[in-house]
């Protein structure tokens, strides 16, 4: 299905820059199966874990976010992955982003890059900002890892899970996504396209539920929040066509593509995340997001807990970026 555009919104975003929306359905569903409710159960396992087990992961609970931190790890050396960790502090606070690989073969042609911050703003347990993106994560990393046939794809995929993102670490040097991208920078590390995961848990079906920034609101963008975004700068906007176009091949999560100019420094609602940190060192890169405070009023409150996410919602999210990994054939 393709959204139908009035004369002026095309005029408006012809102006700005901006690429026009694009709401996009599967015709089929193509050689991709997982074993949904098998994906559900793993998410509502992280979930629970990370905001009930631990709950509140901000820089005020520092044993908190060292237990996640630990999960995460543990969650991936029980794949059988190589884990390594990125120390750094953040005022005198010991923090570290956890990485894992999976790379399919000596030299893949494609490599990528799946990030999550796994910490949560102080006074919230933070169910889908972001410990829906952090179970979204490990579950890719799983069912890549456990594929009966390996040696038909060339790509490599690290996962990184940022230390630090929310306020007051927000905009500094600090954030755990500054700290890798200036250092894969300076390290000149190949990274063909970053996919930041930033709230993937909240779904919405009343029509006008679904809100957006200025000017989007005068276009013809859903109004119900059933979809799942991809927000490109211009740099990127061709590792995100080739997203949204795997993306597509699942008819079951739509997908809204938008690109912005200046690396989104003029629409700053959409700098708001990890991708914001690889577009400013040059990097491709996307958020992935269900809209975060335009969608999900519980934003950054108390209310923001794991039974107001949508687990089919989250298993689609799964499914379809191994979509787009399995695409990497040789």
């Amino acid at each position: 299905m393709l959204i139908k555009f009035s004369t002026v919104s095309f005029i408006i975003a012809v102006m700005l820059g901006w690429a026009l929306p694009t709401n996009l359905y599967a015709d089929n569903r193509e050689g991709v199966m997982v074993d949904r409710q098998l994906v559900r159960q793993r998410l509502r396992e992280h979930l629970h874990y990370l905001t009930v087990a631990i709950g509140e992961r901000s820089v005020g609970r520092p044993g908190n976010l060292k237990k996640t931190a630990a999960y995460i790890s543990s969650f991936y050396e029980e794949l059988g992955l190589a884990v390594d960790t990125q120390a750094y502090s953040y005022a005198q606070l010991p923090v570290a982003n956890v990485i894992a690989e999976i790379s399919f073969g000596k030299n893949p042609q494609s490599r990528y890059l799946l990030g999550a911050h796994y910490d949560s703003v102080s006074g919230t347990v933070g169910a889908d900002d972001n410990a829906s993106a952090t179970a979204v994560q490990l579950e890719v990393a799983r069912l890549l890892a456990q594929l009966p046939d390996k040696n038909t794809l060339d790509l490599a995929v690290r996962f990184v899970s940022f230390a630090l993102e929310e306020p007051p670490v927000y905009g500094t040097r600090h954030m755990g996504s500054r700290v890798y991208a200036r250092t894969a920078r300076a390290q000149k590390e190949k990274i063909d396209g970053m996919i930041c995961l930033e709230m993937v848990g909240y779904a919405c079906h009343e029509p006008g539920c679904q809100n957006y920034p200025f000017p989007l609101m005068f276009m013809d963008y859903p109004k119900t929040g059933n979809f799942i975004g991809i927000v490109s700068n211009f740099k990127s906007r061709g590792f995100a066509k080739d997203l949204v176009t795997q993306f597509q091949n699942n008819e079951d999560l739509p997908v809204v593509k938008l690109t912005v100019p200046f690396n989104g420094y003029i629409m700053p609602a959409v700098r708001l995340s990890d991708h914001a940190s690889f577009w400013d060192k040059g990097y491709k890169a996307v958020m992935v997001t269900d809209s975060a405070f335009f969608r999900n009023p519980y934003y950054h409150t108390a209310g923001d807990t794991m039974e107001k996410l949508d687990l089919d919602f989250m298993a689609e999210v799964v499914e379809s970026l191994l979509i787009f990994f399995l695409s990497h054939e040789k």
